[in-house]
């Protein structure tokens, strides 16, 4: 691996050369932080793919090119004097330090559980209403769920036991199923994202990433069913015109695979 001293020394570069091409490239002399903000949105869940993927290469590439968009916007929060590189790297820098005081102070913790409930006390005390402020409106339902969850569960708002947990998802799933024959669309709706929320509560018990294993199960269905779409093409068959026990058997097939 690199030494501290290369690793400064490649940071440097990357300074480098973000200084020249904001000056000299007409594409990157012309963004601005809301013009980036997509791109930014963009990168991480491409870095987000490659994590699920465990691809190490890509991982690679795509830390690079969101550790850019880092440079980017220091760059353009440089030129008009509100902060630089240096000021976002010593903002992180004392926050961690602050919100670490078992490691940089003298208080005690016993275990990770501790340690998140402190963060979020330390948070109160910095100004902020709400445990739930640090939650970002623009987050997907799912992501935003399992982040709520967190954050009140770091307060000690939360279930003492898993087998409570899921409980409550049965209880959900009953009201989804009476309101399913009451035929109420809205009413519907509202259970089944109770029910939603409910089982993102009992995998945070079973340590799952909802997301994640969602994610993970897209991925599956998709490599399966391209798998039948291409049985179907060397059979000159579309699918449209297959029927379902046709194929179910191509499908169980990718299944093995």
């Amino acid at each position: 691996m690199n030494s501290r001293k290369d690793q400064l020394k490649a940071f440097d570069r990357l300074l480098t050369i973000m200084d020249e091409l904001r000056e000299q490239c007409p594409w990157d002399k012309k963004q601005t932080m809301q013009s980036l903000r997509h791109l930014t949105i963009e990168e991480t869940y491409e870095l987000g793919d490659a994590i699920l993927d465990n691809d190490l290469k890509e991982i690679k590439g795509e830390l690079g090119d969101l550790l850019l968009h880092i440079v980017f916007y220091a760059k353009i929060g440089s030129e008009t004097n509100d902060f630089d590189i240096a000021d976002v790297a010593n903002s992180i820098c004392e926050k961690l330090i602050s919100r670490h005081p078992h490691i940089y102070s003298d208080v005690k913790v016993k275990d990770e559980v501790e340690v998140k409930q402190n963060w979020e006390k330390l948070k109160l005390k910095e100004g902020k209403t709400s445990v739930l402020e640090g939650v970002p409106k623009s987050l997907p339902a799912l992501v935003k769920a399992s982040r709520i969850q967190e954050k009140v569960a770091g307060v000690g708002f939360d279930w003492e036991e898993p087998n409570q947990v899921w409980e409550k998802v049965e209880e959900e799933l009953q009201e989804f199923k009476e309101e399913v024959k009451n035929g109420n669309k809205n009413a519907i709706e509202q259970e089944f994202g109770d029910v939603m929320f409910s089982l993102v509560n009992y995998a945070r018990f079973l340590k799952i990433n909802p997301e994640n294993a969602l994610e993970t199960t897209n991925k599956k269905f998709t490599k399966r069913f391209q798998y039948l779409e291409n049985k179907a093409k060397t059979l000159n068959k579309p699918l449209s015109e297959m029927t379902l026990a046709e194929m179910d058997v191509f499908w169980e097939e990718a299944k093995m695979l």
